[in-house]
């Protein structure tokens, strides 16, 4: 995962900005996307709940993988940067959990949409991929990208992880998404440790020319780490992150070159999920049949 800091004081109790420029349809907004047994996936209604997911990304990436934080996050326990009033906040909601609403939510994906991204000056993602030529090259596609994807400990189960995917399946569906997007990263900042994973995905998953992306020049470091004769692929595959490997079940493919996040001490690659490439697997479970998740 990777940030980018706002040059000015965003913090995320500074109520009036955290719901500005978000233009969530309201057939969608207040809407449950799905259930499974005692979860719930939906996105944020109000202030209170994106500030709720804000902290639970907090846990996660803070207190659990060390992310380096500033004086704002410390003293607020979020993470929150200037993407986030620009989001739509997909949250995870255990039901059976006691008070406020806001205060049930495990897990949160962030999603931000082509068009709401252009009035902000392009993705997130752009501090470290060169996505402006990818974007070129595809006009009639609506690109999303997704991120901060993170789940609190005990709630890391197939369960949970299906109701992301059949709220992120209903979003793309609703707003007819093209392309999804966005960042995976491996913990820790020395590619080298990864060796045999980034090797595995610059010989074996990268994108076509049609999909070709690139992390930016000044940050480029090579996925090519040893020689492709070495790599084991179960070792290799087994060694990767599990929302990489959830990527590419689902299809995607990954951009050419990693890059070093030292705030979030992870070692980033850019995933490129073409929505019609995506395998007829998945497409019917999520899509088509995805009435299983709404009883």
């Amino acid at each position: 995962m990777h940030t980018v800091m706002p040059e000015c004081d965003t913090r995320p109790n500074a109520s009036s900005a955290l719901l500005a420029g978000r233009n969530v349809d309201s057939v969608i907004k207040g809407a449950a996307l799905g259930r499974i047994g005692n979860l719930e996936v939906r996105l944020a209604r109000n202030e209170a709940e994106i500030a709720a997911a804000q902290e639970v990304r907090y846990r996660v990436f803070y207190d659990e993988l060390g992310a380096r934080k500033d004086l704002f996050q410390a003293h607020d326990r979020r993470d929150a940067d200037r993407f986030d009033p620009l989001c739509d906040h997909l949250l995870v909601l255990d039901t059976t959990l006691s008070g406020p609403e806001h205060r049930r939510i495990v897990g949160t994906y962030r999603l931000l949409r082509q068009e709401i991204a252009a009035t902000a000056g392009g993705f997130y993602s752009e501090g470290e991929f060169e996505l402006t030529k990818l974007i070129a090259r595809h006009p009639g596609q609506r690109f999303l990208e997704l991120g901060r994807s993170c789940v609190l400990p005990q709630y890391r189960s197939k369960r949970t992880i299906e109701a992301l995917w059949q709220g992120i399946w209903a979003y793309i569906n609703h707003y007819e998404i093209g392309v999804m997007t966005g960042c995976a990263s491996f913990h820790g900042i020395v590619p080298a440790a990864h060796a045999e994973a980034l090797t595995y995905l610059a010989h074996h998953c990268r994108t076509n020319s049609a999909w070709d992306v690139r992390a930016v020049s000044d940050r480029y470091c090579s996925m090519d780490l040893m020689p492709i004769e070495a790599v084991n692929a179960k070792a290799a595959i087994a060694a990767m992150p599990p929302l990489v490997k959830g990527y590419l079940r689902v299809g995607a493919r990954i951009g050419d070159g990693c890059v070093i996040d030292r705030e979030f001490s992870t070692v980033d690659v850019f995933v490129v999920m073409p929505v019609k490439e995506i395998g007829a697997r998945y497409v019917n479970y999520y899509g088509g049949e995805a009435q299983r998740f709404a009883a």
